[in-house]
């Protein structure tokens, strides 16, 4: 790896192309380097488990608004919509929208956490969808992910979006389009300006993720997917993006990240490099914000040891400056502790996830969120006596650069009204690489087994297996049919309709 320097430079200091980070971003989305076997199997572990989110959220809410939205735009040798049957297809950027709402909503598929915050799998959406209406193979499809994959944990690694309160799909939009251009076998050319389009139209608010938090979490990825599609589209047209985008004196460095004196070192491949970042992120066995996860783990087993609730002084947890501020009680937010609060919210309240991790000793994706087990008054009494504090051990750990060293876990102190304490603590998630029972191929079917149950059929089960564990050697028509499949009269919002714009 080499590490990119980035900076602001004033307009009559002239900062040649090559020297740029999106150019550089750009050259190394066409370095076409061999691709390991373990990244290949970890590409297909993620589309597997990109799959059995969506399919267990086809029919909430928000997911459904998003494929009616994607049904009127129906489009022939277009891309497929999870869900629906595989000979309706359509337009690829309206699929990518519907599709990554459905894997984003129950916040349960991969992560990656360093200077920022990311989940990765939100590249396979909109890439999956072009690669389709494209007319491309599954290898072809390989490449593009794989370079969507390693752009976007470099910039997370490097460029802090959260501080300065932006989301984080600014960081995934450009990384989406780098990937389509791959898939695409554009010039690098045309991939320096489509990553410059995608983060100049990406930049938001993150306000997405604060107080009430609404179904935009979900819509919020998909549109970005749905913003890197029209990106490309625009620059092989002959279109060009703004530039400098990053370092240019009126850009995203100087007046929405770290200002005219900000710095940055992104690390990016040396030419030649393999790709390999996707085998630093980590999938989630719990429905919940990822630096929930370890901690879910902990209180299944703390919760063992009390034996009455009531008997409960305090729940002391000590964890990471972005656990304590953005899902602990350091954010501020009230909602965090409302038993009213959205299942959005409830799923970034580290305080709600133990309350229930602990009495429960288990953690399910819908039951653990239903409003009357949010509501049980032991649960809310519980829930309301636990607390976060930053601990700087554990917001070192949480940077280390070494992926073996770095833990996003926490220590728990659980006072009873005697005086006794019960402490425990855990580095890393059970699933995580490094964790005690690290995800393989057989946790992902299995975890797609579970959330598919009861939604479709036994054979559309193992036709979307067999075909997903032969992603290299699909051909472009096989790669058409990379769809799960819901029967009709189990699927909501499933025909056009008439109620919006479209």
């Amino acid at each position: 790896m080499r590490l990119h320097p980035v900076r602001v430079y004033p307009s009559k200091e002239k900062l040649e192309k090559k020297d740029q980070l999106a150019w550089k971003m750009a050259e190394v989305a066409t370095d076409n380097v061999k691709i390991s076997e373990d990244v290949i199997d970890m590409i297909i572990n993620r589309i597997i488990d990109n799959a059995s989110v969506a399919i267990a959220a086809a029919n909430r809410r928000p997911v459904a608004s998003a494929r009616a939205m994607a049904l009127t735009h129906p489009r022939s040798g277009g891309a497929t919509v999870f869900g629906m049957p595989n000979d309706q297809t359509f337009s690829c950027e309206w699929a990518a929208w519907a599709n990554g709402t459905g894997v984003r909503e129950l916040d349960y598929h991969d992560t990656f956490l360093a200077a920022d915050y990311s989940h990765p799998g939100d590249n396979i959406p909109p890439i999956l969808a072009v690669a389709q209406q494209k007319n491309k193979t599954g290898m072809d499809l390989i490449r593009g992910l794989v370079v969507g994959y390693e752009l976007h944990v470099n910039l997370v690694k490097a460029i802090c979006l959260h501080k300065h309160k932006k989301d984080h799909i600014a960081h995934l939009c450009p990384a989406q389009a780098a990937g389509i251009g791959t898939l695409l076998g554009l010039s690098t050319e045309q991939i320096y300006q489509a990553i410059q389009q995608a983060v100049h139209v990406s930049f938001t608010t993150r306000q997405s993720r604060k107080g009430e938090i609404s179904s935009w979490k979900a819509y919020a990825p998909a549109h970005a997917g749905k913003l890197a599609v029209e990106a490309v589209d625009r620059i092989m047209r002959g279109e060009g993006a703004p530039s400098p985008i990053y370092e240019g004196e009126d850009s995203v460095i100087a007046y929405m990240l770290d200002g005219k004196d900000g710095k940055y070192s992104v690390p990016l491949p040396e030419k030649g490099e393999e790709k390999r970042a996707i085998l630093e992120t980590y999938t989630k066995e719990h429905s919940a914000e990822y630096q929930s996860q370890a901690l879910i783990d902990l209180a299944f087993r703390m919760g063992k040891k009390v034996k009455n609730w009531d008997d409960v002084k305090d729940v002391l947890i000590h964890t990471s400056h972005h656990t304590h501020y953005v899902i602990g009680t350091g954010a501020g937010d009230p909602q965090k502790m409302d038993p009213q609060a959205s299942r959005e919210t409830l799923d970034h309240s580290i305080m709600y996830i133990i309350a229930i991790a602990l009495q429960d000793g288990k953690w399910h994706h819908v039951d653990s969120y239903e409003p009357a087990r949010a509501q049980r008054p032991d649960t809310v009494k519980l829930w309301h006596k636990i607390r976060t504090v930053e601990d700087p051990k554990w917001t070192a750990a949480y940077h280390d650069q070494d992926p073996n060293k770095k833990m996003f876990g926490g220590k728990v102190e659980i006072t009873l009204n005697n005086g006794e304490k019960i402490i425990d603590e855990l580095g890393v998630a059970n699933a995580h690489p490094a964790g005690a029972k690290p995800f393989k191929r057989a946790d992902y079917i299995r975890k797609f087994d579970m959330l598919t149950a009861d939604i479709i059929s036994k054979s559309e089960r193992d036709r979307f297996i067999q075909l997903v564990e032969n992603l290299p050697q699909l051909t472009a028509e096989q790669l058409k049919q990379l769809n799960v499949q819901i029967p009709l009269d189990k699927l909501t919002n499933n025909k056009r309709d008439e109620k919006g714009i479209f």
